[in-house]
């Protein structure tokens, strides 16, 4: 993916995890946290959320680690901020 694609990506999983972090109240990355470690849910509504939830975050994790891994290998070529900005309309 692109250093854009992934931003466009990033943003778009940050939406989905707030739709779920005002619906249950709980930052992701404490969701996420208790969901590792066993905890069910209360309700058993809730498992598919709950599911989908983990699988959104994951996913968020995994594109920010790209981005994170995208922008030192084109910060070794062009070293400056200058060289990674991008202005789109």
């Amino acid at each position: 993916m692109s250093l854009e694609e992934l931003l466009m990506d990033i943003h778009a999983l940050e939406q989905d995890l707030l739709v779920f972090e005002r619906r249950y109240g709980v930052r992701s990355e404490t969701f996420y946290a208790a969901y590792q470690s066993g905890e069910e849910p209360e309700d058993d509504a809730w498992v598919l959320d709950f599911g989908e939830w983990a699988s959104v975050y994951r996913t968020y994790l995994a594109r920010q680690a790209e981005y994170r891994n995208e922008i030192q290998r084109q910060q070794r070529r062009t070293p400056s901020l200058a060289g990674l900005v991008r202005v789109t309309a």
